[in-house]
């Protein structure tokens, strides 16, 4: 799928291409109710919609909003786009483009989410808290890469409906089996179910010297799976 994407906002990469092929596989019934979880582009939000989903994309970025909005407009796929940090409840301006903003989590028809999707930040980073400008906010994670995965985990069982589903990619070096251990946690039943290895990429590469340092890779790895884990609440 074509998507518009100007500098600074997410580019979909390996990591989202392995999400869509996992949601390509997901049963989804027509006018299921879906939030997309850090959208950046909008790939995996339009894919959604392409299903028939309705669809919530919610980012911090204002210009990844505006870039799925025009994305969606492109593409004539129906969706809204909401500014919040993990959930669309950060509080924002007005923005010039049609981006809703909330006090609480736009939870369709006063019910739950069927499915939500994310490709969460979880790049670990030699400083703490999340990038504070700039592109980085898309995948810096805290030392651990966790920052972000951590708050998912906690808050993501409210708003899932009776058998809805969470789809959540994530790299190796941010511990996937923390996610899985407290999505079950909060009561989901929980997988892994792909996974790919791939190659550094250019941020992963620049920090490889920090994770031999840190532990998190071994000397000389140049390499991290990716995994995809799905989550059901009963």
């Amino acid at each position: 799928m074509l998507l518009l994407r100007p500098p600074g906002v997410y580019p979909a990469q390996g990591d989202t291409d392995l999400l869509l092929e996992v949601l390509g596989r997901e049963p989804l019934r027509p006018g299921a109710r879906c939030l997309d979880v850090g959208t950046g582009s909008g790939a995996l939000a339009l894919a959604a919609a392409r299903r028939g989903c309705r669809v919530t994309a919610v980012d911090l970025s204002r210009l990844s909003l505006a870039t799925t909005w025009l994305n969606a407009r492109l593409h004539r796929l129906p969706l809204r786009v909401r500014h919040g940090d993990l959930t669309p409840d950060a509080p924002a301006e007005a923005p010039d483009t049609p981006i809703e903003t909330s006090s609480a989590p736009p939870v369709p028809d006063g019910g739950r989410y069927d499915l939500v999707l994310s490709n969460p930040p979880y790049v670990p980073a030699p400083h703490p808290g999340p990038a504070p400008r700039g592109p980085a906010r898309a995948w810096d994670a805290g030392p651990d890469g966790r920052l972000l995965l951590d708050r998912l985990c906690r808050r993501v069982a409210p708003l899932l409906a009776p058998g809805g589903v969470l789809l959540l990619v994530q790299s190796s070096l941010a511990r996937p089996e923390a996610t899985v251990r407290q999505l079950r946690a909060a009561g989901l039943r929980t997988s892994v179910v792909a996974r790919r290895l791939q190659g550094f990429g250019p941020v992963m590469t620049a920090r490889a010297p920090w994770f031999e340092r840190t532990g998190l890779i071994e000397p000389g790895v140049r390499t991290e799976e990716l995994v995809v884990i799905r989550g059901v609440r009963a």
